[in-house]
């Protein structure tokens, strides 16, 4: 069994649903010599967030934001946690609720997503930052 494991840092992103499949792959070139195996992505921190979902119209992430905002509002009075702005708390939220990592399959060298698949970074603060992910990919 191979293992590949890098620590990459993407660009700080807006808010909101940012594809970010190529640039995994771009990083990870390794993913060309397992035949069968899995790719795992977690995300190294608390108030942005990771999922697979439509990678082609883009008014799918545009609804996710929608969807996220309507959801977990800002400035809740019931929010204790708001030292970092009003958009801390909900971020903490709204990672929590999608998640910190994606487990994809590996098929013949290649991320084995479905056609119309795409990994996301969910960035759920005005001004997160760079992001850090842990990439690992392993298999025969």
């Amino acid at each position: 069994m191979k293992t590949f494991q890098r620590e990459i840092t993407l660009p700080a992103f807006p808010r909101g649903f940012h594809l970010i499949t190529q640039m995994i792959a771009r990083e990870m070139p390794e993913i060309s010599r397992i035949s069968a195996g899995i790719l795992h992505v977690f995300i190294q921190h608390t108030s942005a967030s990771l999922t697979v979902n439509e990678n082609a119209d883009p008014t799918v992430r545009d609804d996710f934001e929608a969807y996220f905002n309507q959801a977990v509002p800002e400035e809740e009075p019931y929010f204790l946690h708001t030292s970092e702005g009003p958009d801390d708390m909900p971020a903490h939220i709204k990672a929590s609720l999608m998640g910190s990592s994606v487990s994809i399959p590996i098929t013949k060298g290649h991320v084995n997503l479905g056609t119309w698949q795409g990994i996301y970074l969910c960035e759920h603060r005005d001004r997160g930052g760079s992001r850090r992910l842990v990439v690992t990919a392993s298999g025969s």
